[in-house]
C-alpha cells in the first residue's frame, strides 16, 4: 500500500487513555489506514514527528461560528489551537429557520447576546437559505478548514412557528404549534442536525446576562418546560441526537430536576452549561459536581461542560453587555454609544449602579483593572484596580470606572478577570473525570474574549505546569470524550479507520501567545485574538491545515451531518405529521 501521507517517529497519545507509544501513522483517503512501523518510502508526503506528540484533533462542543464560518473557513481562534471539529448553534441561537423579512432582526439579536458585529454579519453572510435544511446545504457549499456539527437552535424555531412577538412574550404554544416544532426538528435532523439547544436564563433569575439587543429576554429565556419536553420526545422517537442547555432560574433544585427530566425523556445526552468556579462562593461548583456525580450513579445522562480557561474580558462600555444580570446596569448599557454615554453619566442613576453590583460574568467589580486609559491625566491609573484607583481618588469604584469611561467617550479599556482564579478550585473541576473542557464561545464576544485558546491552555497549564492530570487523560478530555458525547463518529481518537484529524505539537515549547487586535472581520470590524506557538502540523481529514502555526489555505473540513460525513438528507419518516396538515390546523 502507498499512503497519501505518513507521520513518522511520533509519540502517539491516542485519546483512549492508554499509555503513549511511539509509532508511525499511514493516512490514505482522509483516514488513518495503518498504525505501526511504516517505511517512509511508502508515503507521498512524510511528516517527521521525531520528538513531537501526535494526538487526535480537539473537539469543541460550545461555539457560535454560525456566522463566522462564512467569512473565516478556519473558524479562528479555534483552529489555531488544535481544534479540528466544532459544534455550532449552541444556546438556542442561530440563523435558521429564518424568514427573509426576519434576517435583520435575527442579526440584531446576535449583536448583544453573543456580541457579534452587525456590519460583519451583513457583509459576510450569504443568506442563501430560509429553512434549516437549506442552511445546512449552504454550510456544505462553504469552504471549511474544520469539521462542523450543527444543532437546531430553539430560538429561531420558536420565532418561525409562533412569530416574534408571541415567542418573546412567553406564550405557551398551542398543540398545533408544538406539533409543528416537532415536525421542523425532525426535518432538521433528517437533514443532519445533531439535536437541539437552548439558553433558559429566566429574566427574573440571577443570571440573565445574555439578552436581546434591546435588553429584553431572548425567546428561549421565556420558553415553557413543555416545549422542551416536546423537543426531547423527538430525540426519544428517533433514538438519536443530544441536547445542550443553559438554565438558571434562581431555583437550583428545579433546574436540576428539569435537566434530569429532559435527559430521561429523550434517553439521550444532555450537556449542562456551565460548571464554573466562583472563588467567592465555591459551594456553587461543589454542589454542581456532586449533583452531576449523582446523575452518573443513577444512569441519567447529564454531562457538565466546565469553564477551564482563565481567559478574562477586556472591554469598553461602547458595547459591553455582560452586566445584564442587574436591571439597572442592563438598562444603562443598552442603546447607541451616545445613549449609553448619557445614561452612564446621569448622576440620578449612579446610586442604583453602586448598590447593585454585577457579579455573574466576572469577579468582584472593584477588582476590575484599568488597562487602557485614553487621556494623559488618566494614564497615572494604568494597571490599577478600581479599588486601588478609588482609594487614591476618594471615590466609589463604580464612579471611578464610569467617570473615566464617560470622559473618554466610552473608549477606556478595562480588564475583568473571571471569577474562577484560584487554582485549587480549577483542580476540583478538573478532577471530575467526566467534565468536558472548554466552553470557548468561539465566534462570539470577539471584542472581549479569547477563550478559544483553551486546548493549548489545558496542555500548558493543567498538564505541564500544575500536573493535575496526565497527558493521556488530557487528550481524552479534549477529544475522545466530547466526540463520544456528541456523536462525532469515529473522531477524537487515533485508530485505524478513523478520520485523520490529528495534531502534531512540541510539548515542551507549546504556548499561548499574547493578545492582539486583528482588523480582519468583514465590514471593517476588529476583534481580539490569541494565537498559539508549537503546533507543527494540524491535519483535518488527512490534509494539513496548519503548518508551523500558520494556515495552509487547505479547506479539508466537512459538514458532519448526523455526526458523520454521510449523505445529504434522510427520507422523512411517513409516521411524522405532514407540513400541510399542521398548516391547516394552525390556520
Amino acid at each position: 500500500m502507498r499512503y497519501d501521507r505518513v507521520i513518522k517517529n511520533g509519540m502517539i497519545v491516542d485519546g483512549t487513555r492508554v499509555p503513549r507509544y511511539r509509532a508511525d501513522i499511514g493516512i490514505k483517503g482522509g483516514k488513518i489506514a495503518k498504525i505501526g512501523h511504516i517505511d517512509a518510502k511508502l508515503g507521498l508526503d512524510v511528516i517527521d514527528a521525531t520528538g513531537l506528540i501526535v494526538a487526535p484533533g480537539f473537539v469543541d462542543l460550545h461555539t457560535h461560528y454560525d456566522a463566522q464560518v462564512f467569512w473565516d473557513p478556519y473558524c479562528t481562534l479555534s483552529s489555531w489551537h488544535g481544534i479540528t471539529s466544532v459544534a455550532i448553534g449552541n444556546c438556542g441561537f442561530g440563523f435558521a429557520p429564518v424568514k427573509p423579512e426576519m434576517r435583520e432582526r435575527s442579526m440584531l439579536s446576535m449583536t448583544r447576546v453573543e456580541a457579534i458585529p452587525l456590519a460583519s454579519m451583513k457583509a459576510g453572510m450569504p443568506w442563501d437559505w430560509v429553512t434549516f435544511p437549506e442552511f445546512l446545504d449552504s454550510l456544505e457549499r462553504t469552504p471549511k478548514a474544520v469539521n462542523i456539527l450543527p444543532y437546531m437552535p430553539a430560538g429561531p424555531l420558536l420565532v418561525w412557528v409562533m412569530g416574534l412577538e408571541a415567542a418573546k412574550a412567553g406564550r405557551l404554544p398551542t398543540d398545533a404549534e408544538h406539533a409543528e416544532m416537532a415536525r421542523l426538528l425532525n426535518e432538521a435532523m433528517d437533514a443532519g442536525a445533531c439535536g437541539w439547544s437552548a439558553q433558559r436564563l429566566l429574566p427574573t433569575g440571577p443570571s440573565a446576562t445574555q439578552r436581546d439587543f434591546d435588553g429584553s429576554p431572548m425567546p428561549t429565556d421565556v420558553m415553557h418546560d413543555e416545549t422542551c419536553r416536546v423537543l426531547a420526545r423527538v430525540l426519544r422517537d428517533r433514538n438519536e441526537g443530544f441536547m445542550q442547555m443553559t438554565m438558571v432560574s434562581g431555583d437550583n433544585k428545579r433546574d436540576r430536576r428539569h435537566y434530569e427530566e429532559l435527559a430521561e425523556i429523550a434517553g439521550r445526552p444532555m450537556l449542562m452549561n456551565v460548571v464554573q468556579a466562583f472563588d467567592y462562593r465555591p459551594e456553587i461548583h461543589r454542589r454542581t459536581l456532586e449533583w452531576l456525580q449523582s446523575c452518573r450513579r443513577r444512569g441519567i445522562r447529564v454531562i457538565g461542560q466546565g469553564m477551564t480557561t482563565d481567559a478574562g474580558f477586556t472591554f469598553t462600555f461602547e458595547e459591553w453587555n455582560l452586566f445584564d444580570d442587574v436591571p439597572a446596569w442592563m438598562e444603562a448599557t443598552t442603546g447607541t454609544v451616545a445613549e449609553r454615554k448619557a445614561k452612564l453619566a446621569d448622576p440620578a442613576r449612579r446610586q442604583a449602579l453602586r448598590d447593585n453590583l454585577p457579579r455573574i460574568a466576572i469577579g468582584p467589580l472593584a477588582d476590575i483593572v484599568i488597562v487602557g486609559p485614553q487621556q494623559e491625566h488618566n494614564k497615572a491609573y494604568l494597571d490599577h484596580t478600581l479599588h486601588h484607583a478609588a482609594e487614591k481618588m476618594g471615590k466609589h469604584p463604580v464612579d471611578v470606572m464610569l467617570d473615566m469611561a464617560v470622559e473618554e467617550d466610552l473608549r477606556t479599556e478595562f480588564f475583568a478577570a473571571p471569577p474562577n482564579g484560584k487554582i485549587e478550585h480549577l483542580k476540583e473541576i478538573v478532577d471530575d473525570p467526566c467534565i468536558l473542557f472548554g466552553v470557548s464561545d468561539g465566534g462570539a464576544h470577539t471584542r472581549f474574549l479569547t477563550a478559544g485558546r483553551y486546548p493549548t491552555e489545558t496542555i500548558c497549564k493543567i498538564v505541564r505546569e500544575h500536573q493535575m492530570i496526565s497527558l493521556e487523560d488530557a487528550h481524552w478530555r479534549l477529544a475522545a470524550l466530547p466526540a463520544q458525547v456528541a456523536g462525532f463518529h469515529d473522531r477524537g481518537v487515533i485508530k485505524e479507520g478513523a478520520p485523520a484529524d490529528i495534531v502534531v505539537y512540541d510539548y515542551e515549547n507549546l504556548r499561548v501567545l499574547p493578545e492582539e487586535i486583528a482588523h480582519d472581520l468583514p465590514g471593517g470590524e476588529w476583534r481580539r485574538i490569541q494565537r498559539a506557538s508549537g503546533y507543527r502540523w494540524i491535519l483535518v481529514n488527512g490534509e494539513v491545515t496548519i503548518r508551523d502555526d500558520q494556515q495552509t489555505a487547505a479547506h479539508a473540513g466537512k459538514l458532519l451531518r448526523h455526526g458523520g460525513a454521510r449523505g445529504r438528507t434522510r427520507v422523512r419518516r411517513a409516521a411524522k405529521v405532514t407540513a400541510e396538515a399542521v398548516e391547516t390546523e394552525l390556520a
